[in-house]
């Protein structure tokens, strides 16, 4: 009796634990850096389909957040778009995906003028192909991307990954660590 309840106070302890840390009860394994990245076709804000593949020869930056016209999804969001031109510069293309509709990234890109694709991951297939789907079942959340961001090399192989960043001020790291990738 004593061992099922020092099991049960252990796993109780981790999952409030967890809980305050962010952590996800259940979440999908990410792809190793230096593999393959999963190709995708995804819908973007305006309903054009766009792959992976599309963006051969380009450096690409790839970010998962939660959903649209949240707080750190804007601030995260805005952060990319405020330092657009230094990512064409660098030759790389940024990418945000979420679970929301194609309807409401039509309506976040435009609030925000976001000169960059935001694609729609309704079926969520994409996300959980990058790891990147979680539940968190103890507040009663399901199947939402966590603020993952992958760096994609132009031969398509994952460079660099960042698992549940912090919005603010995420875009200038992953412009200094696309700038040390390039050997700039």
């Amino acid at each position: 009796m004593a061992s099922r309840l020092t099991r049960f106070a252990l796993t109780l302890a981790v999952a409030v634990l967890a809980a305050r840390a962010g952590h996800a009860a259940t979440e999908t394994p990410t792809p190793a850096v230096g593999t393959p990245a999963p190709a995708f076709t995804l819908q973007d804000q305006s309903g054009k389909s766009v792959s992976l593949a599309d963006q051969k020869g380009k450096w690409v930056v790839l970010y998962f957040y939660p959903k649209d016209f949240t707080p750190g999804c804007t601030t995260q969001a805005c952060g990319f778009r405020d330092d657009i031109f230094a990512f064409r510069k660098a030759n790389a293309v940024i990418l945000g995906v979420s679970v929301d509709e194609v309807t409401s990234k039509k309506d976040f890109a435009e609030k925000y003028s976001l000169p960059f694709q935001v694609l729609s991951d309704a079926k969520t297939e994409v996300t959980k192909s990058y790891g990147a789907l979680v539940d968190y079942p103890q507040f009663k959340i399901y199947n939402v991307a966590r603020r993952d961001t992958f760096i994609i090399d132009p031969q398509g192989k994952i460079a660099k990954y960042y698992r549940a960043v912090n919005p603010d001020g995420h875009s200038k790291l992953v412009l200094a660590d696309l700038a040390a990738l390039q050997g700039k």
